[in-house]
């Protein structure tokens, strides 16, 4: 079985991880603190961030589109609300799989554990609002 996919839910869940990136490490919000704690030079040229922005949309969409197939499977298993399990099926993908691995690799690593606290609450973030749009607006056939 394939799921159902609304593919313009993921591609605007997928714009949504560029946005909340965008807000999240702005100098004024977290961007500052995370420069600091990860150490990285931030006075950078805008032609060194082409390849990190073309990873993160390429990561984004692969997130989105596993989520929302994850989403559609979770909802033919569980039935119900679409826009519910779409939001419990991120938040546990996030748990078991995002913030479980950031925790360990950090740990090994010796980040320090507020880089480790902020990165998997953007990583949240991100997948919440991404389940919000891909919850709102399920593939046809589904709700």
């Amino acid at each position: 079985m394939v799921p159902e996919i609304n593919y313009w839910a993921v591609l605007l869940a997928m714009l949504s991880s560029m946005i909340v990136g965008s807000i999240w490490y702005a100098p004024k919000v977290f961007g500052t603190r995370w420069a600091r704690l990860a150490n990285v030079d931030m006075t950078g040229s805008a032609r060194s961030a082409v390849w990190p922005i073309v990873t993160t949309v390429l990561v984004s969409f692969i997130t989105a589109w596993v989520l929302a197939g994850a989403s559609a499977i979770a909802w033919h298993f569980y039935e119900g609300s679409f826009f519910v399990g779409t939001i419990v099926t991120a938040v546990l993908l996030w748990a078991g799989f995002t913030a479980a691995r950031f925790i360990t690799h950090d740990a090994f690593e010796g980040r320090p554990t507020q880089l480790t606290t902020l990165n998997i609450a953007h990583e949240l973030v991100t997948v919440v609002v991404m389940a919000i749009i891909i919850g709102v607006w399920p593939p046809a056939g589904t709700v």
